[in-house]
């Protein structure tokens, strides 16, 4: 597991990056596929137990809790970035 990062002190684009870095490690996917207008569920193949698996790893990456409700309007990439910000940016706020 990752140690989390000071949250505060990261810019999106290292939020982007320590994603693509995650979800190209724990999903074994090539990091071309990750673009921001890809679909996230079907370009890692998601099924349930991979949205646990997916919670675990932000969870720990990030230090923020996740409910599966978050997820209803995540479809892409871009989608779940700015979930991520969010949710950095009121934990830090």
């Amino acid at each position: 597991m990752s140690i989390p990062t000071t949250p505060a002190a990261m810019t999106k684009e290292e939020i982007i990056e320590k994603i693509k870095g995650f979800l190209v490690e724990e999903f074994e996917t090539d990091a071309a596929k990750i673009t921001p207008e890809a679909n996230l569920r079907e370009t890692l193949d998601l099924d349930s137990l991979d949205y646990v698996d997916l919670v675990v790893v932000i969870e720990s990456n990030f230090g923020f809790k996740v409910v599966g409700e978050d997820f209803i309007n995540i479809h892409t990439f871009q989608d779940f970035y700015d979930y991520c910000f969010n949710k950095v940016a009121q934990k830090t706020a």
